[in-house]
């Protein structure tokens, strides 16, 4: 490609969407019918070039100056190498499906023109994203994902609890980039640039512990957008938008930011940050997974999946390979975005025509029973969930497997305690396998659970809803990421990147094997348990007999459930809240009372001054005053014009004057 057409197109790749979200917003509703088809050709048309233009052997880039400040240029940078292109593809493919999808789901919807442009303005800032160059020229984007997601997770404003969601999702978010911003500037002061190309070349004279820092900073960007712990409840919340929404940020593109970020930065992280990551990641990884084994919403299982799935990604890069949690993010994306969709599908069958009706369309306790009245959502479904799970044929077994050596390659390298950190990745996997197969149970087989409400007629979707769904269950079977249906590392992904471990123990996969074996044993006992799944844990169990146990759990926890009677007095952030009430109390009872004191002081002391002021003060100058009054009227009565008055005084006086002489 000429050197000069590489800006053009770059440019006309960012162009499209922006310019579909500018026009989709401008035409307004009466744009409404065709904004679906209209936003989805325009995102053809974005994967097409990307397919067709672009050669993934080949690095492309320019860069432009910004602003100087100072003796420091500002240069944004735009760069394209083979992972670059590869998100093109992934965003692309993925955001088309969803906007067909969502022309069906949403038909119904009177701002329908309004979601296609926040779609657009999404994946404009997604794809800023794969192209930056530069940390800082990703920043930017990177805050326009926010933005977007703001929106989408927000879409229907009018229901409070989805106000709250965008609400909690941006704020939270805004911590993790916070820290983000930070490494970026630390980074820049030391390194003098925030370019991915020239980085390498300026690590040198930056100390290991400085460096860590910096690292641990720009990991705080992943921590926000990829919902690591402590930043990871807003993902759930987050499942208040439209179905279609959460298979496109929350599983496919969005949360993957954080992850395609730490690929970026692997470079320049120290063992301590690895380290730290993994930990993290782990936490994050067995936290998803045991919350997903307990919720009942259809769609919050799959949150807190994608959640331990996240998870599992940033151990994959805590242990040292970012190549194999990219690989896992292209698998998820698929099975997950799928499994969103399916999940939409069953809420849109669900859904009663009695607007005003209580029953819960995503509540798995009034599910059942589905399996031969959506026979290709069911389908569709068990497929995804197959590949989340970590079944062998499936694509996610292969991303999982291949975690899994690494992580093991990686602890037989370090030694001591790194040992936990696949075990507990195989434990998870297990975990997720029970949680899926727990959500086909509960929506797909047993008993019709939704018969008491007459206005709920279950029927499968549409084409346009189902088509997709196929297409990304297709996606998820083995055969299009490796020939070897038992080994990720002989595949097109890991061998494009060049990326081979130096150890592939066989036995990894047999161990993921029986892991997953175990689950599904597990399963099949619940299922034969009278009760089944609806069968009180042990956890409950004990909670419900030891309410102190709830009280204490409630004192620790950071974040609040939304709450009708109390969301416009209530924070969820509880440790903010927490503080606000502390300063309140403090404010009340010490603040007001220190200055209510001081109030009374002062009128005690301000009526003891004018007392003084009237009976003293005053008091002396009126006895002045009077004195020389008296004094006057005294000589007034001499002073009078008349001789005799005159001879009298004079008379006195010398008589006075000689008895005074006489006396001395």
């Amino acid at each position: 490609m000429p050197s000069a057409a590489l800006p053009f197109s770059i440019l006309f790749l960012l162009a499209l969407p922006l310019l579909a979200c500018t026009g989709i917003g401008l035409a307004g509703k009466r744009f409404n019918g065709p904004a679906g088809w209209g936003a989805a050709t325009f995102t053809l048309v974005g994967l097409l070039f990307s397919a067709f233009y672009f050669s993934p052997d080949e690095i492309y880039a320019f860069r432009f100056d910004w602003i100087t400040l100072g003796d420091i240029p500002f240069q944004l940078t735009f760069r394209l190498d083979k992972l670059g292109w590869l998100m093109l593809l992934l965003v692309h493919f993925v955001a088309f499906l969803v906007q067909l999808y969502s022309i069906a789901y949403m038909h119904h919807d009177a701002a329908r023109f309004r979601y296609f442009a926040f779609i657009q303005l999404f994946i404009f800032s997604m794809l800023g994203i794969v192209l930056s160059g530069s940390l800082l020229l990703m920043y930017i984007f990177w805050e326009l994902v926010g933005l977007s997601s703001y929106l989408l997770i927000g879409f229907w404003h009018h229901k409070p609890l989805a106000a709250w969601a965008a609400k909690k999702a941006f704020i939270l978010n805004r911590i993790g980039d916070a820290a983000f911003l930070t490494g970026i500037l630390l980074l820049m002061y030391q390194a003098g640039t925030s370019d991915f190309v020239a980085l390498p070349t300026s690590l040198d004279t930056i100390p290991p512990n400085y460096l860590t820092i910096i690292g641990l900073c720009l990991f705080g960007g992943c921590v926000g957008k990829s919902a690591q712990f402590p930043l990871s409840d807003w993902l759930p919340d987050a499942m208040q938008g439209p179905t279609p929404v959460s298979a496109l940020i929350h599983a496919a593109t969005m949360v993957a930011a954080g992850i395609f970020l730490l690929a970026r930065i692997a470079f320049m992280l120290t063992p301590t940050a690895q380290l730290v990551i993994a930990l993290v990641g782990t936490f994050t990884m067995l936290h998803g997974a045991w919350k997903a084994m307990h919720v009942w919403d259809i769609k919050r299982v799959l949150a807190y999946s994608t959640i331990s799935q996240l998870g599992l990604m940033v151990l994959a890069v805590g242990v040292g390979s970012w190549q194999v949690a990219m690989f896992h993010l292209l698998t998820h994306a698929f099975f997950k975005a799928g499994l969103f969709l399916s999940a939409g599908s069953v809420i849109h069958a669900l859904t009663s025509s009695d607007p005003y009706s209580p029953f819960d369309p995503q509540n798995m306790r009034n599910m059942g029973g589905l399996r031969t009245l959506m026979p290709r959502t069911f389908v569709c479904y068990v497929v995804c969930a197959a590949a989340l799970a970590g079944i062998p044929l499936f694509s996610g077994f292969l991303s999982k497997d291949a975690i899994f050596v690494v992580a093991f390659a990686r602890a037989a390298e370090a030694g001591g305690l790194w040992y936990l950190f696949p075990l507990l990745a195989v434990l998870a996997a297990g975990l997720t396998a029970y949680y899926m197969v727990r959500q086909i149970w509960l929506i797909f087989m047993g008993e019709k659970r939704y018969t008491a409400e007459v206005n709920v007629q279950p029927h499968e979707s549409p084409a346009l809803m189902w088509v997709p769904m196929g297409l990304l269950a297709a996606g998820s079977l083995f055969f299009w990421f490796s020939p070897n249906p038992l080994d990720a590392f002989s595949g097109w992904f890991l061998g494009g990147l060049q990326y081979q471990p130096e150890v592939h123990a066989s036995w990894v996969p047999l161990l993921s094997v029986i892991a997953t074996g175990v689950a599904l044993g597990l399963v099949y006992r619940q299922v034969r348990r009278v009760e089944g799944f609806f069968e009180k844990t042990i956890f409950e169990k004990y909670s419900d007999r030891h309410p102190v146990w709830q009280q204490t759990y409630g004192r620790f926890r950071t974040l609040a459930a939304h709450d009708e009677t109390t969301q416009h007095r209530t924070f969820f952030l509880i440790a903010f809240q927490k503080i606000a009430i502390f300063c309140a109390q403090l404010d009340r009872e010490v603040l007001d009372a220190v200055v209510n004191g001081l109030g009374r002081l002062t009128v005690v002391l301000a009526h003891l001054i004018a007392w003084t002021d009237r009976h003293i003060t005053d008091g002396g100058v009126k006895v002045v005053v009077g004195a020389t009054r008296g004094a006057g009227q005294v000589v007034r009565l001499f002073q009078n014009g008349k001789i005799q008055s005159y001879f009298l005084l004079t008379f006195v006086s010398m008589l006075l004057l000689l008895l005074w002489v006489m006396l001395l």
